[in-house]
């Protein structure tokens, strides 16, 4: 190949087009040919991708190819070259890497010499711009007030019936989705209630608790009418009717906490079922206390059917023996001995706790 190196004329045309932008500096510094300085330099008068003519190959072997795979590995070998390092085409063109950078450098640091020499053109007269508050103030004078916030819905919307004629859809179940519907206006009710609330008003209700999607199928089912959305929640949750009610109605007597003392058995501290045997021994005259039987978080009526548990909440949930299984039986309450009152007069049995003073 025979690539010819460029003029000193067309060595310094280069060179004041490359300097002429930092843009094309940082780039060879990047070890890249910004293709701009390629078009500027062309521009120029200069051209630095050889021609085709200039790429002419010459090879001694018998190879009737043209070219040969010999000039041909040549030409892709330099093609890689040219790639990784532009100053290769430019040490072809003449000139090696420092000594270019070192013409950059000197050609861009006279240019800014000569900027900064130059005379500065001098800032308008007149204000400097407009204050803030002013152009705030201009543009809330435009604005129209706010419509006042609609009354406070009382309670949600009649949903819309989904209710079809003739043959229904497969798979759909028009009570179903207004059931759901209903349910979903409910609890935007609530929200909305609750986001309407000034962040300063004392005793705040706290918002709607996150719960698990076992325990939000609960709630749905608390709700659910005795139809098929009951049954199909059961078959969602691999349930029995009998199962599902029985954890419906702890729902019902204390939601999620009682959901918890339902399923789960835990070992509280024996100063806590201490004092719950002290408060019912001191709370019963006459005869004696109830017997009781301890069992972890458990307290069972010896000889009756009915069962005290303690909840993490610190609350005691009253329990009945039902069709074969443990029941809620009411509300729960800190005061053990106005639960196992309740249960025992549920019952019709005495002793009575005498009366708190």
């Amino acid at each position: 190949m025979d690539i010819p190196q460029l003029s000193p004329r067309e060595w310094e045309l280069l060179l004041d087009t490359a300097a002429a932008q930092a843009g094309h500096i940082a780039a060879l510094l990047d070890r890249d040919m910004p293709t701009t300085l390629v078009d500027d330099a062309a521009r120029a008068g200069v051209r630095l991708l050889p021609r085709q003519g200039e790429l002419t190959p010459s090879c001694s072997c018998p190879d009737w190819g043209y070219p040969c795979k010999h000039a041909a590995a040549v030409f892709y070998q330099v093609a890689r070259l040219l790639d990784e390092d532009p100053f290769v085409l430019l040490l072809l063109r003449g000139r090696g890497e420092r000594e270019l950078m070192d013409e950059l450098q000197r050609r861009n640091a006279v240019r800014a010499a000569a900027d900064d020499a130059a005379p500065q053109t001098p800032a308008p007269a007149g204000p400097l711009g407009v204050p803030a508050r002013d152009v705030y103030a201009a543009a809330r004078a435009g604005i129209a007030a706010l419509p006042a916030p609609p009354p406070e819905a009382d309670h949600p919307g009649q949903v819309a019936s989904f209710a079809t004629t003739g043959d229904p859809t497969p798979g759909l179940d028009p009570s179903a989705l207004e059931f759901l519907a209903a349910d979903t206006a409910a609890r935007a009710a609530r929200l909305l209630r609750q986001a309407a609330l000034p962040c300063d008003v004392p005793h705040r209700p706290p918002g709607p608790a996150s719960l698990t999607a076992a325990e939000d199928l609960v709630r749905l089912a608390a709700a659910a009418p005795p139809s098929e959305v009951f049954t199909r929640l059961c078959r969602h949750a691999g349930r029995t009717p009998h199962a599902l009610t029985r954890k419906v109605r702890a729902w019902q007597q204390g939601g999620a906490a009682a959901l918890q003392v339902l399923d789960d058995a835990w070992d509280p501290d024996p100063s806590q079922l201490n004092l719950a045997r002290e408060a019912i021994k001191q709370a019963w005259e006459g005869e004696r206390p109830p017997g009781l039987r301890t069992t972890r978080n458990r307290l069972t009526v010896i000889g009756h059917e009915v069962q005290l548990r303690l909840g993490t909440d610190g609350r005691w949930y009253p329990y009945r023996k039902e069709q074969g299984g443990w029941w809620p039986a009411g509300p729960a309450d800190r005061d053990v001995t106005a639960v196992l009152a309740g249960l025992l007069a549920s019952l019709d049995v005495t002793p009575t706790p005498r009366p708190a003073p």
